[in-house]
């Protein structure tokens, strides 16, 4: 990162790359899976894996009952809709992806606690 963004101090930094799934790359074979995650951890990126993101708010991202303080949210989640998507009634974008708030929320579809 130092390299990369000058203007900020690695040294105050912690990333934390969460993934539900139960090993980070799941299309890739298990070994290729195995060394991506030990290369994101030896830069020092927390990997947790088998973890689900539960909500999405200003300031905080919770995993369950843990909250987690987030300056910056990046969600990654998948390269292409599922089929499934289309059935579900929701506000799609023109390539079948369901349209989110910036909180990752469906627009007019209520949020449950």
């Amino acid at each position: 990162m130092k390299s990369d963004f000058r203007a900020i101090d690695p040294t105050e930094t912690r990333v934390v790359l969460v993934e539900a799934g139960p090993r980070v790359l799941a299309t890739f074979p298990e070994s290729l899976s195995a060394r991506a995650a030990e290369a994101l951890v030896k830069r020092g990126v927390e990997v947790r894996t088998g973890t689900r993101v539960t909500a999405i708010d200003a300031g905080v991202v919770t995993l369950g009952t843990e909250r987690l303080a987030a300056a910056t949210v990046l969600w990654a989640a998948g390269v292409a809709a599922s089929p499934l998507v289309a059935s579900l009634g929701m506000p799609l974008d023109r390539d079948g992806r369901v349209k989110v708030e910036p909180d990752c929320s469906v627009p007019d579809i209520p949020r449950s606690s």
